[in-house]
């Protein structure tokens, strides 16, 4: 066989920190080529006088910044003599440095299959010189550049071996003459980025193969796609130009119909990465996702004619190489990848931009060896899942009576009815025709419900049981997750502490009384207290980063359970700038995530925040109705100490009594060896202000829990069980802290050890005997698992036109509009005048004043007048007494009564003109909220700040 020709091409564009390093290693090629000629594209950095004294004048081609490789390659060719019979091009850029027998592989391998045309070298790092970049790429059909190695692997000789591959890069490709020309080479369209695979998927339509030949080896720097030169081929950002290039490639030589699936994937994967990528506050990259799609969309004829270009051989050779491109449902997996970074706090890491998945450069460390055995049976074994499937199985047992019956109501939770949409078109209603109707703005709380209902397929029900009767397991499960980072578990008992202050947390008086009662706002804070305390440790942490996001974090939490409890923001406000002046000293600048903390919630609850402002004492309810019967009058010091806020369902006080015993042996540890200590100890002083902290807050949270126990409100005192919540967690995380201390006194042995195991006894003692007590008992309330109508059947059959019934139960009256009210719409403010006159109307009527008291009625839209069980034989002669009044039923579930006076439909009356906008406003408050608090990703710093001298560079 003749001796091939070879021409080799370097390009070079503002290189000069590798192209002597890389005409060095082409000098000393053990295969000499028979001709070698430069291009330099507009460098200022004296690369065009380096070419110039390796290759002399005559061999170097000046060429504008504007030009691209593809365009320098064909410049050189166009100025060169036809190509010789069997002549091979190797192509080299100016940051890529061949080993010396790189050339002499690739040459044979050439010989051994004469089907290749195009072969490439295997590409290592041009920094880390054991680092693989590539062997060979591919694509999946989103357009997702896939080389096949994981992060930072390195070669260890395990992809060694001659293959065929989809595509090879440019740096050290070696192609034949005639098949570039024939081709078409580089398309002028990819100026860079993609534009070898373009080529080699010709190629391979062609009929021709492509080879990764790893005998053959080159060091790449990679320096347009590291950033670590300016690209002046494109205005475009890299990541922006790599993403449309893919998504054009693809789309360009696929067939039709492979092409049509691919937009979609396309256009699908795009919109979720921008979310993510928005989420992940990389505003940068969710812009150039979108921009890359839109430039590919907004040109069909580009596209269109592209794929006339291509269209030879494409149909038919797909199916030799679809079976090179990346396999089906890894761009799955690569999306929960981004996922799952984004939850795990990296942010949302896409290699996209780049020609390979870069990892850090730090520290390689090995990885630990996978765990063996069954991964559903080691999840399942897992301390927190065990926790979980624990407290769910007590809560079952315990709400055995609630449990497959029909429709949940009592208490403060009115009988749930309606969907998601129901509560949707309620909260963003401008009108409620409700009673005798309503402007104001529905609760908050009503909006995390629908969003909540929608997640449970539109169900209510579902959402309202799963909050309520399971908020025992998942105060439990939040309360463990929140225990890693607020109780140290490196101990030798860390997780049982953890178990310990999950279930204790989890079976807190509140957490049974809030189930047997119906708060569901009290459950619902019960859920989400542990977020707030590992937020507001990260909110006074030192990183200022960390610390700005927890806080927009905290301040979404705050709003979510100031929605469904107000007194949680003037709690919070009064700690936060407690907080501020504790820590401004030790740690700078706490104002203002404090500020952003506290500010968050306040306006996310505006207009609704405005109005409790002007009834203070609406602060001291929560989401439901207002019973009196549901709180006791007068709270007792037993009652606060034992963390009993009053009310059915609760545990005797003694079940409480080892988690204060526990708590104040904690405070008297820490006095102790303080009194003991002889020289000072910042660890020990900064424990001792933690629990000090904690004692602080546990008091503040009693002396609120205190005043709500006595303050009256609508005629009765407020129940004070979020504040006894608050209580409780901060005992139960001091009593944690002195884990450390039982695990050093067990060591010890002797006293101290059964002391110890005394002290662990009577911690468990509270969870074991609440769980005890709670499932012996069961659900002992007005809660009711199959709660009635309040609305009798014919009066809903005789309100199809929106007539309005008024409801009796004993001295209290309610107006409802055809249907059993949805929740929150009880809780609505209405307006003074007309509600005073429904009031004296209902009161005369009920007791036979007579007059015209039905007649008002029929001006307020009312119809019918509807008596809850038990219908006293008094009332019910009182109201056949009165002529504008027709018996429609009476028996012992209810009477009805028609009024037989004209009626008078309620006008509606027009929403603020600021309603619709402020909605508007307020769903971007949430997304901001949301965006600023989720975890975030800093883009590596580029490296070539940190580019070595070319001398060590060239180090192999």
């Amino acid at each position: 066989m003749s001796r091939p020709f070879v021409t080799v091409i370097v390009v070079a564009h503002d290189g000069g920190r590798w192209l002597g390093e890389t005409l060095k290693a082409l000098a000393s090629q053990s295969y000499r080529p028979d001709r070698v000629v430069g291009a330099d594209n507009g460098s200022r950095d004296g690369s065009a006088d380096l070419l110039t004294q390796a290759l002399g004048s005559a061999n170097v081609l000046r060429l504008p910044r504007s030009a691209s490789f593809g365009d320098a390659v064909a410049e050189v060719l166009g100025k060169l003599p036809p190509g010789v019979d069997g002549e091979w091009l190797w192509l080299l850029h100016d940051d890529c440095a061949p080993d010396r027998r790189a050339l002499e592989a690739l040459l044979r391998a050439a010989e051994e299959d004469r089907k290749a045309a195009v072969l490439g070298p295997k590409l290592r790092d041009w920094l880390d010189r054991r680092l693989l970049l590539e062997i060979g790429v591919t694509v999946g059909r989103t357009g997702r550049r896939d080389t096949g190695l994981e992060a930072r692997e390195f070669d260890q000789g395990q992809h060694d071996g001659t293959r065929e591959v989809m595509a090879v890069s440019t740096a050290g490709m070696l192609i034949r003459r005639d098949v570039w020309e024939a081709t078409g080479g580089l398309d002028p369209f990819l100026p860079i980025f993609r534009d070898d695979l373009d080529l080699c998927w010709r190629v391979r339509n062609a009929g021709h193969r492509v080879l990764a030949v790893t005998e053959a080896v080159a060091w790449h720097a990679e320096a347009s796609a590291r950033r670590r030169r300016r690209m002046t081929v494109s205005g475009d950002h890299p990541r922006r130009l790599d993403r449309r290039n893919g998504i054009f490639v693809v789309m360009a030589n696929l067939p039709f119909l492979a092409m049509l699936w691919a937009l979609l994937r396309n256009v699908a994967g795009s919109l979720t990465r921008t979310v993510l990528f928005v989420l992940g506050k990389q505003p940068a990259n969710a812009l150039d996702e979108l921009v890359a799609l839109g430039s590919v969309l907004a040109h069909p004829m580009r596209l269109a004619k592209a794929r006339r270009a291509r269209r030879e051989g494409r149909k038919k050779g797909h199916k030799r190489i679809s079976r090179l491109l990346t396999p089906r449902g890894a761009g799955l997996r690569r999306l929960t990848d981004m996922v799952q970074s984004f939850l795990a706090g990296e942010g949302p890491v896409d290699a996209a931009g780049r020609h390979h998945h870069a990892a850090p450069e730090e520290e390689v460390i090995a990885p630990a060896p996978a765990p063996q055995g069954n991964p559903v049976k080691r999840f399942l074994g897992r301390p927190g899942v065990l926790l979980a499937f624990g407290l769910t199985l007590v809560a079952l047992v315990a709400e055995r009576s609630l449990l497959g019956a029909g429709r949940l109501g009592g208490g403060a939770l009115v009988p749930v009815t309606g969907g998601a949409g129901d509560l949707w078109a309620f909260y963003t209603g401008g009108f409620h025709d409700l009673g005798p109707g309503s402007a104001d703005w529905a609760p908050p709380y009503v909006a995390v419900l629908a969003a909540l209902s929608t997640l449970a397929f539109g169900q209510t029900s579902t959402a309202v049981s799963v909050l309520l009767l399971g908020s025992v397991p998942l105060a439990g499960a939040s309360a463990y997750l929140a225990s890693r980072r607020l109780v140290p578990d490196a101990t030798e008992s860390g997780v049982g502490v953890r178990v310990w202050v999950a279930a204790t947390y989890a079976l807190l008086p509140v957490a049974t009384g809030a189930v047997a009662s119906g708060r569901l706002g009290t459950a619902a804070v019960l859920v989400l207290l542990p977020a707030c305390a590992v937020l507001a440790a990260h909110l006074l942490g030192p990183d200022a980063r960390r610390s700005r996001r927890a806080a927009w974090g905290f301040g979404l939490v705050l709003a979510v359970g100031a929605a469904f409890v107000p007194l949680l923001l003037p709690m919070a406000l009064v700690l936060g700038v407690l907080a501020v002046v504790l820590f401004r000293t030790v740690r700078p600048g706490v104002l203002v995530p404090v500020a952003i903390a506290l500010g968050v919630p306040v306006a996310l609850l505006l207009p609704w925040l405005g109005g409790l402002v002007l009834d203070p004492g609406r602060f001291l309810l929560e989401a439901g109705l207002h019973d009196p019967a549901l709180v006791s009058p007068a709270l007792g010091a037993r009652d606060l100490l034992t963390l009993s806020p009053g009310g059915p369902g609760l545990p005797p006080f003694w079940v409480t009594g080892g988690l204060l015993a526990v708590a104040l042996g904690a405070l008297f540890v820490h006095r102790a060896r303080a009194g003991r200590r002889a020289k000072p100890d910042p660890q020990a002083e900064r424990g001792r202000i933690v629990v000090l902290s904690g004692w602080g807050i546990a008091l503040f949270a009693l002396v609120i829990a205190l005043v709500a126990g006595r303050v009256g409100v609508a005629g009765a005192p407020a129940w004070p069980g979020v504040p006894l919540a608050v209580a409780g967690a901060a005992l139960i995380v001091l009593a944690a802290l002195s884990a450390p201390r039982l695990d050093a006194a067990r060591a010890r042995g002797g006293p101290r050890r059964i002391a110890a195991w005394l002290v662990a006894a009577v911690a468990f003692s509270t969870p074991l005997l609440a769980a005890g007590h709670w499932i012996v008992q069961g659900v002992r309330g007005p809660l009711d698992g199959d709660a009635r109508d309040p609305l009798p059947a014919l009066a809903v059959m005789n309100s199809r036109h929106g007539e309005r019934t008024l409801l009796i139960r004993g001295a209290e009256f309610t107006v409802l509009r055809g249907r059993t009210p949805l929740i929150g719409e009880a809780e609505l403010p209405v307006a003074s005048p007309e509600r005073a006159k429904v009031a004296a109307a209902a009161q005369g009527l009920a007791g036979g004043r007579g007059g015209n008291d039905a007649e008002v009625l029929a001006q307020h839209g009312v119809a019918m007048v509807a008596v809850a069980p038990p219908v006293g034989p008094e009332l019910a002669r009182t109201l056949d007494s009165q002529p504008s009044l027709q018996r429609m039923s009476l028996s012992d579930s209810g009477g009805l009564w028609r009024i037989a006076e004209p009626l008078t439909p309620v006008p509606a009356r027009p929403a603020h003109f600021m309603h619709t906008p402020w909605l508007w406003l307020q769903g971007a408050l949430v997304l901001v909220a949301v965006v600023m608090a989720a975890p975030g990703r800093r883009e590596p710093a580029e490296e070539a700040a940190r580019t070595p001298d070319p001398a060590l560079a060239g180090v192999s």
